[in-house]
């Protein structure tokens, strides 16, 4: 069974998205598609804390929202939540894996070499 406080704050996320499609301006489509893949980012990243999940989610949402549009023309689709869908799940994705190569980089042997 899930802790009062999830389920009370499951339903005000639920609440403020539903909320968030009836204001004028702001896409509904996008704004659910960014959700739902925020959300999957959010419960697929298993070795972070509950907080850096938390944060996941936000940067997934905020990003997948805005990205819509773009990623809708590239991909010729005219669904705005598939592409925010799309653009959320991979906007933490690909960041992490660039971090994680950048913290790999010897930059004293790139710079050695000339950069190449």
């Amino acid at each position: 069974m899930a802790e009062p406080t999830t389920t009370t704050t499951l339903a005000f996320v639920a609440t403020g998205v539903g909320l968030a499609t009836l204001v004028p301006g702001i896409d509904g489509n996008a704004i659910v598609g960014a959700f739902a893949g925020a959300a999957l980012v959010a419960l697929h990243a298993r070795d972070v804390s509950m907080t850096s999940r938390g944060i996941y989610l936000l940067i997934s949402w905020i990003v997948g929202y805005l990205a819509a549009p773009e990623v809708a023309a590239r991909i010729d689709v005219q669904a705005t939540g598939v592409a925010a869908f799309l653009a959320a799940a991979f906007a933490i994705a690909v960041t992490v894996q660039v971090l994680e190569r950048i913290k790999t980089i010897d930059l004293t042997t790139w710079l050695r070499r000339g950069g190449s």
